[in-house]
């Protein structure tokens, strides 16, 4: 939640400026402004080379779900992703493994690829529940899709202690479970299914650390936060993955 519309506007103006001059290649750049600058976003995408998503979403087309935006809404702005169970909205908002499957299958419905966001708590991966906490996350909310649709999303992994905080995981922690997460993919799907999912970092991801996390076999990108305010740090960002 930042910016008014005259900065995010510069924002992404330079941000899709700067991109005209780089190949690209296999990258994906993917913009996730607040709900009031999404047109924003999607009219300059038109002509540039990054995608749009949404920051949240509520799981109904429509209805007396006052202030809620649909995913209806999101595909009739040509929103092509969305990020759901993101840490703040979990702690802050109280959404629930249950709540967020529903999500996930409101999005797919409408062809909106979710990024889905998983993580442990400082707590839990001092006590070395890492691994059955994000396993539990994803078995609640995602492993009751159908394997195509399975195919659509994007995996986030974000140790909660690391997000704002300046202190980001390792890249050899970061690998663990990433690797981790892809494994249980591989079991409950296939190993194909799970070698062709997206799976990013998030959580303290900058400019000085991205190449080192990014050169881990597992992890395909990053989930960017504060470092994505200012456009050249961004934009260094993805120049090294």
């Amino acid at each position: 939640m930042n910016k008014n519309f005259l900065e995010a506007e510069e924002l992404v103006a330079q941000v899709a400026e700067a991109l005209e001059t780089r190949k690209l290649d296999n990258k994906i750049v993917i913009l996730c402004p607040p709900y009031p600058y999404l047109e924003l976003a999607t009219d300059i995408a038109e002509d540039a080379k990054f995608s749009v998503g949404a920051q949240n979403v509520y799981p109904e087309d429509s209805g007396a779900f006052t202030g809620e935006i649909s995913p209806l809404m999101l595909e009739s702005m040509e929103v092509e992703y969305c990020i759901i169970g993101h840490s703040e909205r979990r702690k802050y908002f109280n959404e629930s493994h249950e709540f967020l499957a529903q999500k996930l299958d409101a999005l797919l419905k409408h062809d909106i690829k979710p990024i889905f966001c998983c993580g442990e708590l400082l707590p839990e991966r001092k006590a070395k529940k890492h691994f059955k906490v994000v396993e539990k996350q994803l078995n609640d909310s995602l492993f009751h899709l159908a394997k195509e649709d399975m195919a659509q999303v994007v995996i986030a992994y974000e140790p909660v202690w690391a997000i704002g905080t300046g202190v980001n995981a390792t890249a050899e922690q970061a690998q663990e479970m990433h690797a981790f997460i892809r494994g249980l993919i591989a079991e409950k799907y296939s190993k194909k299914l799970a070698s062709g999912i997206s799976i990013l970092y998030g959580g303290s991801c900058n400019a000085k650390n991205a190449m080192e996390l990014f050169s881990n076999p597992d992890v395909d990108g990053g989930l960017i936060g504060g470092a994505s305010l200012k456009s050249e740090e961004f934009l260094a960002i993805v120049d090294a993955l």
